[in-house]
């Protein structure tokens, strides 16, 4: 008997000096629907692991590493932004030969996702929204104590880089879930691996100091969302110390006919509902790619 598992290639990609690697799914079929999964902190492509082998026979999954993060390899010097990282996103989309795709967007995925949706409109066919922060009061106390984080702060670089531990990565993984023998261990023991690399702390300490470059074009996204229209799906772990409940129904203000279920888990809710999130995914795209709907199409800013 055969089983839908899905065939899953790894491969890297050269993109403005940087060796950008990603996985990617081979579907039975050549125009089966394309979403690009956008990993979060302190993670990478591995977290979608399970989502390619469930859903990736039928649907055409692509999972990169940004810079800083996983296997991919970027040269010295690289500045580690959030600007860079979308660029970097942006030339694989395009070496990969991508016109239209979904994006699953979750934690550090929404700032690189948005970025990417502003700069080609034209190639977004829906949005999945999983514990991507775009709104002010998606934001938790300790969310917005740590991006007050300035680097001439005393002690400010020695806060971020004890999140950066064993420990740190662990918890965000565990909190806010109410059955922590659902998680697998080895997420943040390989995130950790990744961490523990040469450069790739202080790749993740300029990055926590950049992160308030995301807050200061949440406007910018919002009225993204309220002119393009995108078809979305919003799955959220309400658990979560960064991002709030509050940060998940602030999207329905600006896409008041987005899909939106809440679940009892943290942060990186794949590791806990997988079997409840993969189906809502597969019946979203089955239902939103056929319409042919792009976000070039959108209504004036005067009838919001």
């Amino acid at each position: 008997m055969a089983l839908p598992v899905a065939r899953t290639v790894h491969r890297h990609l050269e993109v403005d000096g940087v060796r950008v690697f990603y996985r990617e799914s081979v579907p039975d079929r050549p125009d089966a629907p394309v979403l690009l999964l956008l990993h979060g902190f302190p993670s990478a492509s591995h977290q979608f692991r399970r989502l390619i082998d469930v859903l990736g026979s039928h649907y055409r999954l692509i999972a990169p590493d940004y810079p800083g993060f996983g296997h991919t390899q970027a040269p010295p010097g690289f500045v580690h932004t959030f600007d860079r990282l979308a660029g970097i996103t942006e030339g694989l989309v395009r070496r990969l030969g991508l016109t239209r795709f979904a994006m699953y967007v979750f934690d550090f995925g929404a700032p690189v996702g948005f970025r990417l949706a502003e700069r080609h409109p034209e190639w977004i066919a829906g949005l999945v929204v999983q514990n991507g922060n775009a709104y002010q009061q998606g934001l938790s106390d300790a969310a917005r104590a740590f991006i007050a984080l300035r680097p001439d702060t005393p002690g400010a670089e020695k806060t971020v880089r004890d999140l950066l531990t064993l420990p740190g990565t662990r918890r965000q993984y565990e909190t806010g879930v109410p059955a922590p023998e659902l998680l697998a261990p080895d997420g943040w023991t390989l995130d950790q691996h990744f961490l523990d690399l040469p450069g790739r702390k202080d790749a993740q300490v300029a990055l926590a100091f950049d992160y308030r470059s995301n807050l200061e074009r949440y406007d910018q996204w919002q009225s993204w969302l309220r002119t393009r229209i995108p078809p979305t799906l919003i799955t959220w772990g309400v658990g979560d110390p960064f991002f709030t409940e509050a940060g998940a129904r602030a999207y329905l203000r600006d896409l008041p006919d987005a899909e939106l279920h809440l679940f009892d888990t943290g942060h990186f809710a794949l590791e806990t509902h997988l079997a409840e999130i993969a189906p809502l995914i597969a019946d979203f795209l089955d239902r939103t790619w056929s319409t042919g709907y792009s976000a070039v199409a959108h209504r004036s800013e005067d009838r919001k």
